[in-house]
């Protein structure tokens, strides 16, 4: 199957050009073992996403969790075959890491139509390409967010990757349509446990403080996942709010950049 750029061109750039001028020039790469980077359109969180790309080491394979916003299809959707177009070139989909994590993982089931409109990991894609152009990804939709869900997506996730050139995209916005500063506020209980990498506590702190963050479940896999892998660290690479581009912080969308090493 041939996933197409449907946001192309609307959520995100359409050109090398302009996909370029999100990308900064950094120095020292981080070998992250997971990411979290925000899905909203580029001209909000762009710059986020953007700074956590330039600051990873490029891998292979990236498996891209995200959320499934609209619910379509099973709850833990994963695509097994394919390449997903973006504008720079398509990204293939590496069959034999996604026939691995489907025997390891039986929550996973192979869907393709949890993925056809969704953009939570579309938007990830051009980054992705851009930085390894020869990557491959496995991409995962989900909207099964249970502690045991996530749980033993991260181990298979982990398994499958341990040794490999690879690394976990977790695709989430944060707090939505509320006041800044109090936006800010839950962010932080959020990305404080993201930081002590404690993907149980992150799940428990959005659920007891009804924090609006649409992709508790894919950070949390990606929680499990890195620290399957041995992962030690967490770093806030930014925060950043839609009103800090509409100047309107009576109603925003709050977006984090986080790499886990």
């Amino acid at each position: 199957m041939i996933r197409k750029a449907v946001h192309a061109g609307t959520w995100y750039p359409a050109t090398k050009s302009e996909i370029e001028t999100y990308l900064e020039k950094t120095t020292k790469k981080i070998n992250a073992l997971a990411a979290v980077c925000p899905h909203a359109g580029w001209v909000y969180s762009g710059k986020t996403a953007g700074l956590v790309f330039s600051s990873i080491e490029p891998k292979e394979l990236y498996i891209i969790i995200g959320p499934n916003h609209r619910g379509t299809g099973a709850p833990a959707a994963l695509m097994e075959s394919g390449e997903w177009q973006t504008p720079l070139g398509s990204l293939k989909i590496d069959g034999a890491a996604a026939g691995e994590l489907i025997k390891k993982c039986p929550t996973l089931s192979v869907d393709n139509s949890a993925h056809l409109a969704e953009h939570s990991i579309e938007v990830q894609a051009p980054f992705i390409k851009y930085i390894s152009p020869e990557a491959m990804i496995v991409p995962i939709a989900l909207y099964d967010y249970s502690a045991k869900t996530c749980m033993e997506i991260g181990k298979a996730v982990g398994e499958t990757i341990k040794g490999r050139s690879a690394m976990v995209i977790a695709s989430s916005d944060m707090s939505h349509y509320i006041q800044a500063d109090e936006a800010e506020k839950m962010d932080r209980l959020a990305i404080n446990k993201i930081l002590a990498l404690d993907p149980q506590g992150l799940l428990e702190t959005v659920e007891k403080n009804d924090i609006s963050m649409c992709g508790s479940g894919p950070v949390a896999a990606a929680l499990w996942s890195a620290l399957h892998l041995g992962a030690k660290k967490g770093r806030l690479l930014d925060y950043r709010n839609s009103g800090d581009t509409t100047g309107d912080y009576a109603q925003v969308v709050g977006y984090a950049g986080i790499a886990v090493y």
